[in-house]
């Protein structure tokens, strides 16, 4: 029986989200398997990985073989470099403890990366709000601008055409002024 770790499609359309199994080769995609020993969220940045990497060291440890992608993930979560490690260890070309020291210095290293990737991402979100706040900010002072021109422009209008009515009012108070024009 040939068995593979794989990903298992489950999730919304358009919206996937994987669990990572160990399963016959000849079983189905989301069909029966042997052990379920993580997941796998490709719609989050970084990608969401939960992983049981005791029982996945133990699986590939027997044989099982992983897809390619599953064994991105695998590398991704350094249960390969684990399993290589052990392997160096079982030949006598490393002792336990330094395995283990160097499995721990890679996951160091990762982690920070990972952590790095995370802040970057939350600046960029973070300059992206900024920029799209500042030129709100400067389409809503042209607006105010436009506004208050429009304003202006009707209040002028509007004394304009209030001064010639004062000019016209005067005349009537005095009816000698428009007689004798008229004469």
């Amino acid at each position: 029986m040939a068995v593979k770790i794989r990903l298992a499609r489950h999730g919304k359309k358009g919206y996937p989200f994987y669990h990572i199994v160990v399963a016959n080769s000849r079983s189905p995609r989301d069909g029966r398997f042997i052990e379920k020993i993580g997941t796998y969220n490709p719609n989050t940045n970084p990608a969401t990985i939960v992983l049981n990497s005791d029982r996945a060291l133990y699986w590939l440890g027997v044989g099982a073989l992983p897809t390619d992608t599953c064994r991105l993930i695998l590398s991704y979560k350094g249960i390969l470099l684990k399993k290589h490690l052990l392997e160096g260890v079982k030949k006598g070309a490393l002792t336990e403890e330094a395995a283990e020291e160097k499995f721990n210095a890679w996951l160091a290293g990762k982690e920070a990366k990972v952590q790095s990737k995370k802040i970057g991402l939350e600046q960029d979100v973070l300059k992206e709000q900024s920029a799209r706040l500042e030129s709100e900010s400067k389409v809503r002072e042209a607006r105010e601008l436009e506004i208050a021109k429009k304003r202006m422009a009707e209040i002028a209008a509007t004394t304009e055409a209030e001064s010639p009515e004062t000019e016209n009012a005067e005349s009537p108070e005095n009816p000698e002024s428009s007689e004798s024009a008229e004469s």
